[in-house]
């Protein structure tokens, strides 16, 4: 019953948010994402109506739940508005600080919200911070990442990561195969991506594999 009361609070919220906030249109990702990650925030703690239980993660691919904190795979912009932000960020991470390393890059993007590596970097945080688990909110953070630059790397490359780390490895090969397609062939990446698509496709099996026949 108390779940309804959280979603009822988080959609009156974002209805104040757009209806009476009068945020700019550029912020009002960042408001729903942040209102999302306090949900998220509060699954993670648990119901205060029930014994607290320790959090399963799903079953995560070897070597793709590392990855997802590496925010530069040759991508990144290292030393633009957005690299101290995901240095401290990373700083809170890699101590389990996983609900800081989201707020400090939601600082991050109040000072600049159309930063790519900024919302990317949320994304990760997020997924890190459900436990491996592609949440909403990290998939709101990749959808908003790649609406300012449809042509950057990062946000299908970490998108696929989560995915892949979640256990949804059709989507992970989808949004992978969509990305090394519009690849250059030199490009820094591409080795690391054609080596994580591969595994992604042995995980996969026969049976599930986009070569795999479909039947008549």
């Amino acid at each position: 019953m108390i779940w309804l009361w959280i979603l009822l609070v988080a959609l009156i919220t974002l209805g104040a948010i757009v209806l009476f906030g009068k945020l700019p249109a550029a912020s009002r990702p960042l408001a729903v994402a942040a209102v999302m990650v306090g949900v998220a925030g509060y699954a993670l703690q648990g119901s205060p109506s029930l014994p607290g239980k320790p959090i399963v993660a799903p079953e995560q691919l070897e070597g793709f739940g590392e990855a997802i904190t590496d925010r530069q795979q040759g991508m990144a912009d290292r030393f633009g508005p957005a690299a101290q932000w995901i240095a401290m960020s990373d700083g809170f991470a890699r101590t389990g600080k996983t609900a800081l390393a989201a707020q400090m890059l939601e600082k991050g993007l109040e000072r600049y919200p159309d930063n790519v590596d900024l919302w990317v970097g949320l994304g990760n945080a997020l997924v890190a911070h459900g436990g491996g688990v592609m949440s909403p909110a990290a998939a709101l953070a990749f959808d908003e990442a790649a609406k300012r630059d449809p042509n950057h790397p990062a946000p299908p490359f970490f998108a696929g990561l989560a995915m892949a780390q979640s256990g949804d490895l059709k989507g992970a090969d989808a949004v992978w195969s969509q990305l090394l397609a519009r690849t250059p062939p030199d490009a820094p990446w591409r080795a690391d991506l054609e080596m994580r698509l591969a595994q992604l496709r042995q995980a996969m099996g026969p049976d599930l594999s986009p070569n795999a026949p479909t039947g008549p």
